[in-house]
């Protein structure tokens, strides 16, 4: 969140003064300014994918650069309609955006009776009330964040936006009084706007604003201008963003003779702005109007604004957005990542509670990863979209090397804290929390270059093979007292109206499917479910002794931490004796699950009623001292920030380095389309695939000399995104999940069963070799040469 008022963030990170400012060297202020945006925000460069809504052209200001407003007789209505506004809006969904950008002109209805008659007809007191009404339209009908941009306006006005809008915005433009091109403009009078910049503070509204320069002010009226916003954000920390816009002169206006901004003025006012502002405040320059992006960056912006994919830029038409890919590479010719945001930043995102009204909460939580800056793609764990491609073609095997491969980078290759931690990794140092961290934070080359560093260290540690065993899942009940608002498979007694019915498997049934499992070639049946309030200690012992009623030798890998936790409770035992028993009785290996996110902040949201962290650790620690061995499980994407991702990789890690128990690393992308939680509108949904990419691979660099095989969940990713993975530090597919219902209750669509003969087409195009594996990662050798039939998830 943005800093508190007196906070080291409420002040310029580099003390400056305006002499300074005013008598440096161009290049030495650009170069301080760009020390300063990468001491805050890294290599990092944002834009939002918007869509530009221009609600009306009408306005009562005549300002003298202005050709957005138009007279009534040049337009065909005096406002969109409804329709209208959802038509753009939707193009907009349909293109990947997340931002409704709404711009208007200020208070038409009182200069001009089409728009008072207008706003008559339709029901509406103002434009104002209009706009609401629009925001709440496109907020309800597609998802997409409005962002009003309605000029000055009171508290009331801003109040009632607040509660449609994710944030609002408004130009300063100059605190310069005097100004030739505002003669005719009665809402550009300073004190006016900087009441209503002031007002949005005092409300808790995320605001943008900014200064247009090269109209005639001075620089000193520039830092008289940025020294007046930085003191409003002192005061209320809600200025997430100014926008540095230069003067560029429109046939048409009285300023079309005026000179453009000179470029050494435009990259003075950034970088100025960028030493000036309190740091947490984001710095952006409009890419379209500039013929070279790399200065800007140069001069200390973070942020390139709205982009539409869809709409022009109402306000400057004569400048077509840059195309994506054009921006892309103008950011990482200059060293930095591009990534796609909100119509409010992360820090605003993350603390919904102060910035946001109800009623937005969930919309911004819906359009977020972890982060909380934009999803990059429609991809969602389980769905049925495909994932994008995040990693580059793959280039023909080296001379002896087995497959085809990803280089791993040079570390000088990957500038900025990614890079550092690669360079450190290459080194064959450990990374710690911050480390992952800033890993788990990498965008476009950076993700490229974790995966190589990634799948270098599989091939060192493993080979080329990609093992999967072949195995039965049995899910012996559904029925559980435990309340998890993630989990859809479990049922309740009032429950019959989501997926399937409660049942409790029969111990012949049990019986009856590890026999026909292991006809089929298993060798290892997987035994988890819920904990049924009519269990005892002694339930798991008789699931045991039905298993082995089948197979005296089918391994058995089952009970999550909590089932054994729970079933010591009730046996009155303690955890170590209670796992001796089960051993005994012919257990041999515990599943993760059950582990979720170990960090207890999360968990009291995601599965307030289950063990704590510590207690899933000391189940697994209790494990492995009598003699089983388990393996480690995330699930991730829910409402966790990478922060917690890290906790849990460095909780496991030590626990390992302690025991020594832990076979494989295993994580489970949040399926989110049927879940309470998500239902309940209270989780993103799921990760994106970018982050569930650099889950594995982060997950490999972190267990490096910990633990040596990193599997998939392939029925949460699907084949394409299995064989993205598996060139990303992942050597192990897991199974085919046979009588897989846990992902399925939650929505995943891609089946429950995948033969030796699919695995064999995932993995071929890479060059890798297939090999089935015990469940402690033996190889199983079949007499006849034939691959069994059966396969199933670990």
């Amino acid at each position: 969140m943005p800093a508190a008022p007196g906070s080291p963030l409420s002040s310029a990170a580099v003390p400056v003064t305006r002499d300074e400012l005013l008598t440096a060297p161009l290049d030495e202020l650009m170069e301080r300014a760009a020390m300063v945006r990468d001491a805050a925000f890294g290599t990092r460069m944002t834009f939002s994918p918007k869509v530009f809504v221009p609600l009306t052209m009408l306005c009562r200001d005549r300002c003298g650069y202005c050709t957005f407003a138009k007279a009534p007789a040049r337009l065909a209505s005096p406002y969109l309609s409804l329709d209208e506004v959802l038509d753009i809006a939707r193009a907009g969904r349909a293109a990947g955006c997340h931002e409704a950008l709404f711009t208007l002109g200020e208070g038409p209805e009182d200069r001009y009776p089409a728009a008072r008659a207008w706003l008559d007809d339709h029901g509406y007191a103002s434009t104002v009330d209009y706009l609401a009404a629009a925001c709440a339209a496109v907020l309800e009908e597609t998802g997409l964040l409005p962002h009003a941009n309605a000029g000055a306006l009171g508290t009331d006005e801003l109040a009632v936006l607040r509660k449609v809008s994710a944030s609002q915005g408004m130009m300063i433009e100059s605190t310069n009084p005097d100004l030739d091109a505002h003669r005719s403009a009665p809402d550009k009078v300073p004190a006016r706007r900087l009441a209503t910049l002031e007002a949005a503070g005092q409300l808790g509204i995320p605001f943008t604003t900014g200064l247009l320069i090269g109209i005639g002010e001075s620089r000193s009226d520039r830092l008289d201008t940025l020294e007046a916003i930085a003191a409003s954000h002192a005061r209320h920390g809600h200025v997430q963003e100014v926008i540095v816009q230069n003067f560029l002169p429109k046939p048409g206006t009285s300023m079309h003779r005026h000179p453009a901004c000179p470029t050494d003025e435009f990259l003075w006012t950034i970088a100025a702005a960028r030493l000036l502002l309190p740091v947490d405040v984001h710095l952006q320059a409009p890419p379209n109007l500039s013929d070279e992006l790399g200065p800007l960056v140069a001069a200390g912006i973070d942020d390139w604004g709205g982009v539409s994919p869809v709409t022009a830029d109402h306000v400057n038409p004569e400048r077509a957005w840059p195309a994506l890919g054009i921006l892309r590479a103008a950011t990482e010719a200059a060293g930095h990542t591009l990534a796609p945001r909100l119509t409010l930043y992360p820090s605003f995102a993350l603390d919904p509670a102060r910035w946001l009204d109800d009623a937005l909460r969930f919309p911004v939580l819906d359009a977020s990863d972890a982060e909380g800056l934009g999803r990059d793609h429609p991809w969602a764990s389980g769905g049925e979209v495909p994932p994008p491609e995040l990693l580059p073609p793959l280039v023909a095997a080296r001379s002896g090397a087995a497959s085809p491969h990803i280089a791993s980078p040079e570390p000088d290759m990957t500038p900025g804290a990614v890079g550092d931690v690669l360079a450190g990794v290459l080194a064959g140092e450990t990374v710690g929390e911050d480390e992952i961290v800033t890993l788990f934070g990498a965008r476009g080359p950076e993700v490229r270059a974790i995966a190589a560093v990634a799948d270098a260290l599989r091939a060192e540690i493993v080979g080329d093979e990609v093992t999967y065993v072949a195995n039965r899942n049995i899910n012996y009940t559904n029925v559980c007292t435990f309340k998890c608002k993630f989990c859809a498979f479990s049922k309740g007694p009032l429950s019959l109206n989501l997926r399937g019915a409660p049942y409790l498997l029969e111990l012949s049934e049990i019986t009856d499917r590890v026999a026909e499992a292991e006809a089929m070639g298993a060798t290892e049946v997987c035994l988890q479910g819920g904990i049924h309030p009519n269990f005892d200690g002694d339930y798991y012992l008789h699931v045991i002794r039905a298993v082995r009623e089948a197979s005296p030798t089918i391994h058995i890998h089952g009970f999550t931490a909590l089932e054994v936790t729970e079933g010591a409770r009730r046996s009155g035992v303690g955890l170590a004796d209670y796992l001796v028993l089960l051993r005994d009785a012919g257990l041999r290996t515990l599943p993760g699950t059950a582990a979720e996110i170990l960090d207890d902040e999360v968990r009291a949201v995601l599965c307030p009623d289950k063990i704590n962290t510590e207690q899933w650790l000391e189940a697994h620690r209790a494990a492995h001292g009598v003699g089983l061995n388990s393996n480690v499980t995330i699930m991730f994407g829910a409402i966790e920030q990478p922060r917690s991702w890290a906790r849990h990789l460095v909780r496991t890690r030590a626990l390992q380095q302690e025991t020594g128990g832990f076979t494989e690393f295993v994580p489970l992308p949040f399926v989110h389309m049927a879940t309470p939680l998500y239902i309940q509108r209270r989780s993103r949904r799921g990760p994106t695939f970018r982050e569930t990419l650099l889950m594995h691979a982060v997950g490999r660099i972190a267990y490096r000399g910990s633990i040596d095989n990193i599997q998939l969940s392939w029925v949460k990713l699907g084949s394409a995104g299995a064989r993205q993975l598996l060139r990303a530090g992942v050597n192990d597919l897991g199974g085919t999940l046979i009588d897989e219902n846990i992902s399925r209750a939650a929505g995943a669509s891609h089946g429950q069963m995948m033969d030796a003969a699919a695995f064999r087409a995932l993995v071929a195009p890479l060059g890798r070799t297939l090999a089935q594996r015990t469940t402690l990662y033996g190889r199983v050798v079949h007499p006849d040469g034939h691959d069994s039939v059966l396969a199933g998830a670990h």
